[in-house]
């Protein structure tokens, strides 16, 4: 009997502390489910990355953004990419857009579906129009996406109507903000698509990228500044600090939520300005 009683006895014990543990259990599991941690975050689908896709999320926005100086001469354009679809350019033109950006590729692994329309839409009425290539420098070499790039939409003619091709460097959408590459290693890649993509077309390519992401990734490296124009993101009412070593910009996207096709930017100049950009 004695025993029998011992065994009830832990028994109770048992559930007691079971009845203790049991809400903090559930408590755990309740903050697991509203928190999912970073392996669980939804990472977006290979080939749907496009122009400022990182810029909201890593430099935010401060003030309205795209002021400019009343003394400033700014021509207006847009950038649009595959998840835009079939492009309204008739609308975009009559509400002063004058030169666009349409992305053609990304890494060795995608074509936007839309370019023919976006490429040529654009060219039809009248805009002055290039292409652009979303770098992904942690598939394939530099080399290797420029020549995938000017076979597949981004070689350049001098007609007065074609903008240099622009290399989409920036956030990491699918990873490694940096793409798993040191800073060193990173210039190098650039550098190896910029000298293919020049070897093939006989034109400097334009550098998109924020400045906060060069900085970071690059180590802020000034020597792409001689010869590549740049395009920089900062959506902000001014552009402020831009990348080691161009005193200047040439294109700065200010916005991805304009009227009509969302990412808009300034050019630095009279559209005298984005012909002499097209003519080299």
């Amino acid at each position: 009997m004695r025993v029998h009683r011992s065994g009830k006895s832990l028994a109770g014990a048992a559930l007691a502390a079971l009845a203790l543990l049991l809400p903090l259990a559930l408590s755990g599991t309740a903050s697991a489910a509203q928190d999912p941690g970073p392996s669980a975050k939804q990472i977006p689908a290979r080939g749907s990355a496009h122009m400022g896709m990182g810029v909201l999320a890593h430099d935010g926005q401060s003030g309205q953004p795209g002021g400019v100086s009343i003394e400033a001469v700014q021509t207006e354009g847009v950038d649009v990419a595959g998840y835009q679809g079939n492009v309204a350019w008739p609308t975009l033109w009559s509400s002063g857009v004058k030169w666009a950006y349409v992305k053609a590729t990304e890494g060795t692994y995608y074509q936007n579906p839309y370019f023919a329309q976006q490429y040529n839409g654009s060219y039809n009425v009248g805009m002055i129009r290039g292409s652009y290539h979303f770098a992904t420098p942690d598939t394939t070499t530099g080399a290797a996406q420029a020549d995938y790039f000017v076979n597949n939409g981004g070689g350049w003619s001098k007609d007065g109507k074609t903008l240099p091709g622009a290399l989409d460097i920036e956030w990491n959408p699918y990873g490694d903000a940096c793409y798993g590459k040191t800073q060193a290693a990173m210039v190098t890649w650039i550098g190896d698509f910029l000298a293919r993509y020049k070897a093939r077309t006989g034109r400097d390519a334009v550098i998109y990228t924020a400045t906060s992401w060069w900085t970071q990734c690059t180590g802020n490296y000034a020597g792409f500044a001689a010869t590549n124009p740049l395009w920089v993101a900062r959506y902000a009412t001014a552009v402020g600090t831009l990348p080691a070593g161009w005193p200047y910009y040439t294109m700065w996207q200010y916005t991805s939520t304009g009227p009509n096709v969302g990412d808009h930017s300034h050019f630095n100049g009279d559209l005298s300005r984005v012909q002499a950009l097209a003519n080299g």
